[in-house]
């Protein structure tokens, strides 16, 4: 009897066979027409049609989020990483350096493994194939079980595109009925592999034995100091508190604030939609949220009044989003954990140092190297967190999951896929772009020595015996 894991093999190896013929085609693309694919992709994925069609299909597939999050996702992420890609070299030499002869070629990785979560289906599986095509690349694209009709869907329009274009379809082939056996076999046989997912998905992916650019865990938590407009500042954080309904990793989990605004600062998150709950509801939450120290999926990227319900209490009317007082960190405190959801757990502090203390305490607990954010005026307290954090990311008075991840009002590179350094258990501490999946070629030619004296390059040391 066949087994299972040879059957996804023999069927994966059919879907690289047809990637790697692709991809042989598109090694000899011109930069012109790379960028022409990359920006054709990127126009029929944000027409209105395909657009609603996506987002409607990704919420009621996943049951988790808004359409409005998600049209906002493609509208905005999409148009960001093409606007990143355009005027960029990613074919042939992309940098001479004069004065060290040195001449710099890109060069395809080959085939992309993408997997994508259940949490972003929407606007991850097109930046990814942007990205790859960017490069010269083929991809498959596996997708979580639960949005895989998405994912087919997303997928078929690109690769009508590629062909109104004359490229080859098959630059872009999704997992129509995707398994745990057969992601793992995508990424095994494919060169390189790009995971957007929880834990377990990277981990499998660093497994692969396939070189892999995975993410961590999110936890994310922001300062807020008493040098900044609180009505603001609350604005912000209720926009990526509630976007989406909390899908993104990088929405504020906790919100560390000074002792001298606490109360005037709740008051202005409560008329931004926020409901502080009692110690009572606060016990009623916890026993609903996690179960067996587990986060309950049921209460993943749903609205305030469904989660409220669940717990057995109801939500005053306009209420977006919950928060909960906390002290303490840890497994004991799972507030102070990643929540998935539109709930915030607040904190309280004196000395600035007692702040940065709290967020490395609370990262270290979930959420290492992935990013931290901080409302403040103050530029040396500004540094301060950003030195002593081990985060990957700081986002400086904006709303942390729509900063974090690239926007309109900041220079970071629009993507979906956070990479988190060694803290985070990553290769990599940046925003993974299409420029990880090139290959780059040195060329070296001679140039007059640069060797110093012994004097230029030991200097005083040399007279310390």
């Amino acid at each position: 009897m066949r087994g299972v894991n040879q059957d996804a093999k023999e069927y994966v190896a059919g879907l690289v066979e047809r990637a790697r013929k692709a991809q042989s085609i598109a090694e000899t693309f011109s930069q012109e027409r790379v960028d022409e694919l990359c920006t054709a992709i990127a126009w029929d994925i944000v027409q209105h049609e395909n657009a609603d069609k996506i987002s409607k299909m990704a919420v009621e597939e996943s049951q988790l989020g808004n359409y409005e999050g998600k049209y906002s996702k493609i509208m905005t992420k999409v148009r960001g990483a093409l606007r990143d890609m355009k005027g960029q070299k990613s074919v042939g030499i992309i940098e001479r350096d004069e004065e060290k002869q040195i001449i710099k070629i890109a060069k395809p990785v080959g085939v992309v493994a993408a997997l994508v979560p259940c949490t972003n289906p929407e606007a991850t599986p097109v930046l990814k194939a942007m990205f790859a095509i960017k490069g010269r690349n083929a991809i498959i694209i596996a997708p979580h079980p639960r949005t895989k009709d998405t994912n087919t869907y997303i997928v078929n329009v690109m690769r009508a595109t590629l062909k109104k274009y004359g490229a080859p379809e098959d630059l872009i082939i999704p997992v129509e009925a995707p398994t745990v056996e057969i992601s793992e076999e995508v990424m095994k046989q494919s060169d390189v592999v790009m995971a957007t997912g929880g834990g377990g998905m990277v981990k499998s992916a660093y497994s692969s034995g396939t070189p892999a650019f995975g993410v961590g865990q999110g936890n994310a938590v922001t300062v807020v100091d008493e040098t900044v407009d609180l009505q603001d500042t609350a604005n912000k954080i209720m926009r990526s508190k509630t976007f989406d309904f909390a899908t993104s990793c990088s929405t504020e989990n906790a919100c560390v604030i000074h002792e001298s605004i606490y109360d005037n600062f709740i008051k202005a998150l409560d008329t931004e939609g926020g409901y502080l709950l009692s110690s009572e509801e606060k016990e009623k939450l916890q026993s609903v949220m996690w179960h067996d120290g587990h986060l309950n999926t049921a209460i993943v990227a749903q609205p305030a009044d469904k989660i409220a319900e669940k717990a057995g209490f109801k939500l005053p009317e306009g209420k977006t989003f919950l928060m909960v007082e906390e002290s303490g960190i840890g497994p004991e405190y799972p507030f102070s954990g990643e929540k998935l959801s539109v709930v915030t757990t607040l904190y309280k502090y004196d000395e600035f140092k007692e702040a940065v203390d709290t967020v490395n305490d609370i990262t270290s607990y979930h959420g290492k190297g992935h990013s931290c954010g901080i409302h403040s005026n103050n530029e040396e307290r500004i540094i301060e967190l950003a030195t002593s954090t081990k985060t990957s990311r700081v986002m400086v008075r904006q709303p942390q999951c729509l900063a974090n991840s690239g926007s309109w009002t900041n220079g970071m590179p629009m993507t979906l896929t956070l990479g988190c350094g060694s803290w985070g258990g990553n290769v990599a501490s940046e925003n993974i772009t299409w420029r990880n999946l090139i290959n780059v070629t040195w060329v070296s030619a001679p140039i007059e020595s640069t060797q110093p004296s012994d004097e230029e390059l030991f200097g005083e040391v040399m007279n310390r015996g």
